[in-house]
């Protein structure tokens, strides 16, 4: 297990405020389970996005790619995943562009992790707690979990993906819907229109997420990993472009160890029988 400690700002989320936090922490660490990171944030009260948080999350995220894991969770606790940024750091707009900048890092940085990424997710994930856990490949929520982007009732509007992962996730329509009025919508909702792949009782979350995370380390990652890419570059694409680049791409899966094993443990064996090395 590792971490990185840096000094502290006091925290004000969307919907709620923060008193004095202590002077330093550790806001983020990594505890390897296995073949699956898991990525825990942990700054009382509600997990506010401060700049040094996001900056400890990129760091995290860039040592991760130096030995890759099989997959990752990301984990804010069992109380509130994240209430969103931390709007004192937005009254100016020099600390405002700061800020800015480290959400755009630290989200292109997980959305761009060539591992599959899981947002494991209790009580609230607002605005910038939102656009983290867009900013991973799936997502598992409690039953109690509520999801937002609230930006609008402070007369901005979501600047840290939100209005472009949102979007290409559920639809244009329904992203205007929650980022026009602000609204926060319940677990069952969020399921419903795409919001988030799987609603389980919120004390199995993390378990949940960490045995999902498990099933795709112990699969054929690199298969994986190029449909992802496969995927979110091709959402940029049209479809001309994307099918050529799926093409490429099937290519080069089609050339590894992995699935020269995945095919002829098929034919030996039928399907689901192969084991995976990762090359």
């Amino acid at each position: 297990m590792y971490s990185f400690n840096r000094h502290s700002h006091v925290a004000m989320s969307v919907d709620a405020s923060e008193s004095e936090l202590p002077p330093s922490r550790p806001w983020v660490s990594v505890e390897r389970r296995g073949k699956v990171a898991i990525v825990r944030i942990d700054r009382p009260r509600v997990n506010a996005l401060s700049i040094e948080l996001l900056e400890q999350l990129d760091e995290v995220f860039v040592s991760l790619s130096q030995e890759l894991p099989g997959a990752v969770v990301i984990w804010g606790g069992d109380r509130v995943f994240a209430a969103g940024a931390d709007i004192t750091e937005l009254a100016g707009s020099e600390q405002a562009t700061l800020l800015s900048e480290a959400f755009s890092r630290a989200f292109d940085a997980i959305a761009a992790f060539p591992r599959v990424t899981i947002a494991a997710v209790c009580g609230v994930a607002l605005g910038g707690g939102c656009e983290l856990a867009l900013a991973c490949d799936l997502r598992v929520a409690g039953a109690n979990t509520r999801f937002g982007l609230p930006e609008v009732l402070l007369g901005i509007f979501p600047g840290a993906g939100g209005t472009q992962r949102l979007s290409r996730l559920i639809g244009p329509g329904r992203a205007k819907d929650l980022i026009f009025s602000g609204r926060s919508v319940s677990a069952e909702e969020s399921l419903a229109i795409g919001l988030v792949e799987r609603v389980v009782e919120s004390e199995l979350v993390f378990e949940t997420a960490v045995k999902l995370a498990e099933e795709f380390a112990h699969g054929a990652i690199v298969a994986q990993s190029l449909a992802k890419l496969a995927i979110d570059r091709g959402s940029d694409l049209s479809l001309t472009e994307g099918l050529a680049l799926e093409r490429e791409l099937f290519m080069r899966v089609l050339n590894t160890n992995d699935a020269q094993r995945g095919i002829a443990s098929f034919l030996a064996n039928g399907p689901g029988k192969a084991e995976f090395f990762g090359d």
